[in-house]
């Protein structure tokens, strides 16, 4: 019950909402037993009024059960022998109509703070879900399948919605109105109630025992869904390879599979939730009759001490118990599934990252003089990717990194802005190692550029100021001239309010790359990171995007990992990386005459 305690801690404080609805749900198993317990002197008036005991003085008043019974009986007596038998039936008819309403109002409004605590619980789950994972350090989400981590943020939050949070007025209601039944099952007759205790037990460990198993379940059902979604994420984000392949009975029928297995693990939760409802009926209907016969037995010997309509009323307050007691048993099924996915969920939320700022973290909001690579080593997952890297990159300077794929080069670049921390050695920005910095005055000095432009569902006005707020329009429109993108953007419909799309789908790679460059010179940051920025477009492109970076690293320190040989010739230290070292450094021309992995390169791509 550990997720669920924890779910329910998000409702604090707590006194926004238990205190009035508490209040409520006993008010409202107060009506409702009245309202049943009305039904004795009701079949009283209709069938035998002559065995309504008359009362003719009107108590004193005390907070009591036998108080309101007396004046109850008072007023009765008095409709019933003023105005004959009519009356009094109207007035038990009257009586039952106000406790009816005052029990449902009373349940309604109590039912309205539920709703509130639901949705409030929900909304911080949903906000702290969010902003962890928009927290977490990039090596997180290269660990874990993609589909999996939608199908948790999704499926699984509405599977906690739907089976614990919805199941809130079972918890916490049910048992009052419980509670509430019990106590005038044992005012009305003790014995008789002792033994419907003993039987009920019963009842409850049959049921816990169906419902014990869906937890395993559900939780299987969930973890089969996030494949499923995966399936559906890489068919449409991979719609084209799989036509030109001719792929689709392959990635189909490897759908089917994880479709079957999770209707098969589906089918069998679902078959023992459903189970939990008849069985409690069943169950509850053997306890009510064994109940009957054991009453039936102590009214034939005399025992019983109640009379036909308050044995009735005895039998309606039983069923009553019992409705209740088969609503939480549903309950509890859906429950145990939601419990399910909350794990799933608080798997996530708990995620550790190893990524930390420090307590003491330095404020920076410059960058006056280098940046230093000193003896870095990193490994991924046990994996060796970098080993005693030392580069220095002074204010000011283009240093260019090249060399074959798997080198890692991408991987220098993310550790400049802590998207990974170093295994050995550090990183000192201004003589300081970068991981006393505030995480985010860091990254505030950094703009970058990747080979994937990563743009956004939104206007192209948003996406170039993607971060800041308050920026002008004639701020943003020189971003994108600097960029060579003033003149496409003003060709489309609606200019810079123009929506492009998800990922910048209505915008081809060389508009996408100008975009995100656009976006890196309105930042205007001193430290600019450029991750083959070109190495995906054609010739044209290439050269409108080429022209945009030169305008954009102007005055700038700029860190450029190239694959097209061409667009670093120009830089101020050259680096040549593989298997992780550092094999070969210095201008264009001085490693074209070393003769060697840079030269080769050159010659590979026919530049020289």
């Amino acid at each position: 019950m550990k997720p669920f305690k924890r779910l329910i801690s998000y409702a604090k404080p707590y006194s926004r909402f238990w205190p009035g609805y508490l209040v409520l749900s006993i008010l409202s198993v107060i009506f409702g037993v009245l309202n049943y317990s009305l039904i004795s002197p009701l079949l009283s008036v209709l069938f035998d009024p002559s065995s309504i005991q008359h009362q003719l003085v009107l108590p004193p008043f005390e907070l009591s059960v036998d108080y309101f019974n007396v004046v109850f009986k008072y007023y009765l007596t008095k409709y019933l022998v003023v105005f004959g038998p009519l009356s009094a039936l109207m007035f038990v008819c009257l009586i039952i109509i106000i406790s009816s309403f005052l029990s449902n109002a009373t349940k309604y409004i109590s039912q309205r703070i539920l709703v509130d605590m639901r949705t409030y619980i929900m909304r911080r789950v949903r906000s702290d879900l969010f902003k962890k994972i928009s927290g977490l350090n990039v090596g997180y989400f290269n660990n874990r399948n993609k589909g999996d981590i939608i199908s948790c943020i999704s499926s699984d939050v509405t599977e906690v919605q739907n089976g614990v949070a919805n199941s809130f007025h079972v918890l916490f209601q049910q048992p009052i109105l419980i509670i509430g039944y019990l106590i005038a099952l044992f005012y009305m007759s003790p014995k008789l109630t002792v033994v419907t205790l003993f039987t009920l037990p019963i009842s409850a460990f049959a049921i816990g025992s169906v419902t014990r198993k869906l937890k395993a379940g559900a939780s299987r059902t969930q973890t089969l869904m996030g494949k499923i979604v995966t399936h559906f994420e890489e068919a449409i984000s991979g719609i084209r390879i799989i036509k030109a392949f001719n792929a689709r009975p392959f990635v189909r029928e490897n759908f089917e599979v994880t479709n079957r297995q999770h209707m098969k693990s589906g089918k069998s939760m679902f078959n023992r939730q459903e189970l939990a409802s008849p069985l409690a009926e069943f169950l509850g209907i053997t306890v009510a009759a064994a109940v009957l016969f054991y009453g039936g037995w102590l009214q034939i010997n005399g025992k019983l001490g109640l009379d036909m309509p308050d044995f009735v009323v005895y039998i309606a307050f039983y069923w009553r118990v019992l409705e209740p007691a088969k609503a939480m048993s549903k309950a509890y099924a859906s429950i145990q599934r939601g419990l399910a996915s909350g794990n799933r969920l608080f798997t996530i939320l708990d995620a550790e990252n190893p990524i930390k700022e420090k307590e003491n973290s330095l404020p920076v909001s410059e960058f006056k003089k280098d940046i230093k690579f000193e003896h870095v080593d990193f490994s991924y997952a046990s994996e060796p990717i970098l080993k005693d890297i030392n580069i220095e990159i002074d204010k000011g300077m283009m240093v260019a990194i090249v060399g074959p794929s798997g080198a890692g080069k991408s991987t220098i670049a993310d550790l400049i802005p802590r998207f990974y921390d170093v295994s050995g050695g550090r990183i000192t920005l201004d003589g300081v190692d970068i991981r006393n910095y505030k995480m985010d005055d860091l990254i505030s000095l950094m703009g970058i550029v990747t080979q994937e432009a990563i743009l956004f569902n939104d206007t192209v006005y948003n996406n170039i100021t993607f971060g800041k707020r308050n920026v002008s329009r004639k701020a943003v429109v020189e971003a994108a001239k600097i960029a060579n993108a003033h003149e496409f953007i003003m060709q489309m419909d609606n200019g810079y309010d123009t929506n492009i799309g998800e990922r910048g789908s209505n915008l081809s790679g060389g508009q996408r790359q100008r975009l995100a460059i656009a976006r890196a010179v309105l930042k205007n940051p001193p430290v600019l990171i450029l991750d083959e920025a070109t190495s995906a477009l054609d010739t044209e492109s290439e050269r409108l995007v080429q022209d945009a970076l030169e305008k954009l690293m102007e005055n700038r320190t700029s860190l450029v990992i190239a694959h097209r040989l061409s667009t670093i010739r120009r830089a101020d230290v050259i680096l040549v990386i593989k298997d992780g070292e550092v094999i070969e450094k210095g201008k264009h021309d001085q490693l074209i005459m070393q003769k060697g992995l840079y030269s080769h390169l050159c010659e590979l791509q026919d530049f020289k």
